[in-house]
């Protein structure tokens, strides 16, 4: 047996079938199920294993793509990620490895909804995204739309997919057509997959409606009945493996459509853009985030000024708090930390601060710690998603250089609400 070959395993009280796996136990057999899942089968416990299929490497031929002049026309911007991953038998993972005209093979149903102009952009995870990716991004996406497209698909993986969506809708001015990010939980060849969906989920919306702007497209639930359209720069992953891990924070859906009626719902009024997009893609590099602790230490701090830091946000806790009070004794320290931002500020450094918490909106004229902090020239960050904090920073300081410190509470973007009810989105 090889890796990769479908078995069936027989045991003394059941049977399985599945492919073959690497394992780095000699010990235990893996096989992966057609469900998608690895189990472990103990070797000793097992009376005997059959090849029903020998696995063979799969050698995909590019497709020719045949347009149709009754259809509108989408661009899908290929990145990597999940939606275009499958399962490496050599190593048991998953890897990125679809081109975007694989992706078509795999969904036929694409084309049934609109023409296919795929671009190859690049094969890679969403956690090795630097901001430079995302004016590479961006100047394809322009170069689609000036081709007279109906909307822009952009398959991405989901780890960091909502920093790219906030990254296109800052450097994106004007759009005038959908840009949608996809991605996947599940890895296409999976059959509880998630790909299909979201893909034509996607096209469904771009085709049938005037929406304009960039947003993201996922499970609405774990069924496979919806998919919702979400605010690009007030939406975040909330789960690691569940396919409904994209929600909303301090917003609404914007759309849902329904995978088999293709009815669609929308839940907000928008502007509509017209004219031509403008793009704005420089990203300063020294920007950061960094999430305070119990323990924090003034020296982690000093690193951003040493390094000579232009942005940084502080992902504080509750209303916007820091470990800057001396209430005692073993608290003395804090004092440092207190005089480590305030060295920070007056070096340049533009410093924002945003919440731990998930939903609500900081508030630092409440608790004295944070008024400290407002009075060294801490910039509340108001309800931002600290995410899409740092490359709103970014993109500022990028773009606007002196002008991004009057800049940071201004909402450009749907990113900031003048103002949240306390149930208003719980």
């Amino acid at each position: 047996m090889k890796n990769g070959d479908f078995i069936k395993v027989k045991t003394s009280n059941t049977e399985y079938e599945g492919y073959l796996m690497p394992t780095i136990n000699n010990d235990i057999l893996v096989i992966k199920l057609e469900n998608g899942y690895n189990i472990g089968i103990e070797k000793n416990k097992i009376k005997k294993t059959t090849v029903l299929k020998s696995h063979k490497e799969s050698k995909s031929k590019k497709q020719k793509i045949k347009h149709n002049k009754n259809l509108p026309t989408i661009s899908i911007i290929h990145t990597g990620g999940t939606i275009a991953s499958e399962v490496d038998y050599r190593t048991g993972g998953v890897i990125a490895r679809f081109t975007p005209e694989e992706l078509l093979k795999m969904f036929p149903e694409l084309n049934e909804i609109a023409n296919i102009n795929s671009v190859f952009l690049s094969n890679m995870f969403s956690e090795d995204m630097r901001f430079k990716h995302y004016s590479l991004i961006a100047k394809a996406i322009v170069k689609e739309i000036k081709k007279g497209v109906k909307g822009v698909i952009i398959g991405h993986g989901t780890d960091t997919m909502h920093y790219t969506a906030a990254a296109l809708s800052f450097m994106l001015e004007n759009l005038p057509v959908p840009v949608i990010l996809v991605g996947a939980q599940r890895s296409s060849d999976r059959p509880s997959s998630d790909a299909a969906i979201n893909l034509i989920c996607a096209a469904e919306f771009i085709t049938k409606s005037d929406f304009t702007g960039v947003a993201i497209c996922m499970h609405e639930s774990i069924n496979d009945d919806n998919c919702v359209i979400l605010p690009a720069c007030k939406t975040r992953k909330l789960h690691t493996s569940r396919r409904d891990a994209f929600k909303p924070v301090n917003s609404g859906i914007i759309a849902r459509i329904n995978h088999k009626t293709k009815s669609m719902e929308f839940f907000y009024k928008y502007e509509k853009n017209k004219g031509l997009v403008k793009l704005f893609d420089k990203m300063e590099e020294k920007v950061a985030l960094v999430k305070v602790h119990p323990n924090f230490m003034p020296e982690q701090f000093e690193f951003f000024r040493k390094n000579k830091y232009k942005g940084l946000i502080i992902e504080g806790t509750g209303l916007g708090q820091a470990p800057v009070g001396t209430p005692n004794q073993l608290t003395k320290i804090h004092s440092k930390n207190l005089k480590a931002i305030k060295n920070l500020v007056n070096s340049g450094c533009i410093v924002v601060m945003t919440s731990q918490c998930i939903f609500g909106r900081v508030q630092m004229h409440v608790y004295s710690n944070a008024i400290d902090l407002v009075n060294i020239g801490v910039i509340p960050g108001d309800d931002m998603l600290s995410e899409t904090a740092l490359v709103k920073l970014s993109w500022l300081i990028g773009n606007f250089g002196k002008k991004a410190r009057d800049l940071v509470r201004e909402n450009l973007r749907g990113e900031i609400n003048k103002r949240i009810m306390p149930d208003q989105f719980l």
